[in-house]
């Protein structure tokens, strides 16, 4: 059956990515069905069908997966600190549901949404392609788990089940409720060092090229093309990334981010952090840990020929015209500018 006019599962349907996404499958006049903890009755009154299950229930994600000609995997248990065992519980045992029901029910298509901290490896990523080998030594749980889930998704490509894998690398836009809401609110409680140099680069990706990545993939899967094989998915606009968080800042009439602390310094606080939040079994994420100390000082940008080559993917939404538009959904609720 094309992918044109199938019957579609999405993990996570209720998240940023995963709910544009459905909301595009629907704007399509496809069967949607979602799966996730939270119900969603705008989406239900639109014509979605929701199933209310955890990736954990391994029994309610094969059976979800019935009558589906493509399945959409969005999910997974993201954050940069947590116990490895429950990052493991949702993103590789509930990944291997996922892939149990594809194949008991038949379906033909699997789109896996992975992350480019898959090859984190504590170095600068400077322009690399998908050849970079999958990390297996982060101090975080988030990139281990999801470099082992989309290891699988891969290995189980075949004749009867087509996969791929996308890595969308920090996901933005009108409605994120994530990574800018995030940045601001760190900034504006005092809490945001530019860390590093200041000068590294970073890509990062608009919601509607991350959406029209993942239909491309889909139909890509159709000739066979890219299947079993990984992606990453950015504007292909590196940007240096306190200038682009300081430009934001200023244009909502808040205080640049001025304050220093060395890559060598954070990783140290970072380790202090980690220490006594395992320790006293402390609840939340540590203010610091190494890999957002990497995260913040090093450079993440990626090669985007593999994509554009075998998806066809070029990304519509510039980085100009997507900050543009958050700018002006952000600036009413911006308050008043804070006094320097």
């Amino acid at each position: 059956m094309s992918a044109a006019s199938s019957p579609a599962l999405v993990t996570g349907g209720t998240g940023f990515l995963g709910r544009r996404l459905v909301e595009r499958l629907l704007a399509q006049g496809r069967p949607v069905t979602l799966l996730g903890r939270t119900p969603a009755p705008d989406l239900e009154a639109r014509g979605a069908r929701f199933i209310r299950a955890a990736l954990e229930d391994a029994g309610a994600v094969e059976a979800a997966c019935a009558g589906m000609s493509t399945v959409f995997h969005v999910a997974a248990k993201v954050g940069v600190w947590g116990r490895y065992d429950d990052f493991f519980k949702t993103n590789v045992l509930g990944t291997r549901a996922i892939v149990a029901g594809c194949r008991r029910h038949a379906v033909p298509r699997l789109i896996y949404t992975s992350t480019p901290s898959v090859v984190y490896n504590g170095r600068d990523l400077a322009g690399v392609d998908e050849s970079l080998p999958l990390t297996t030594n982060c101090p975080s749980p988030y990139p281990l788990t999801k470099a082992l889930g989309e290891r699988e998704v891969l290995a189980a490509n075949s004749g009867d089940l087509l996969t791929i894998a996308l890595r969308p690398h920090l996901i933005w836009g009108v409605g994120d409720p994530h990574l800018v809401p995030r940045v601001l609110a760190r900034a504006r409680a005092g809490r945001l060092r530019i860390v590093g140099t200041g000068k590294n680069r970073v890509d990062m990706v608009h919601i509607e090229n991350a959406v029209d990545a993942h239909l491309l993939a889909e139909s890509t899967l159709d000739t066979r093309n890219g299947a079993g094989r990984p992606y990453f998915i950015t504007n292909g606009e590196p940007v240096i990334l306190w200038d682009w968080i300081n430009g934001l800042l200023t244009a909502l009439g808040e205080s640049p981010i001025t304050r220093r602390i060395s890559l060598g310094a954070a990783s140290a606080v970072g380790a202090a952090c980690e220490l006594v939040w395992r320790s006293l079994a402390l609840r939340g994420e540590p203010p610091m840990t190494r890999f957002i100390a990497a995260e913040l000082a090093k450079d993440h940008w990626f090669d985007l020929a593999a994509a554009r080559r075998d998806l066809g993917y070029a990304p519509r939404v510039t980085m100009a015209e997507g900050t543009r538009d958050l700018i002006a959904q952000l600036r009413p609720a911006a308050g008043p500018p804070r006094r320097a």
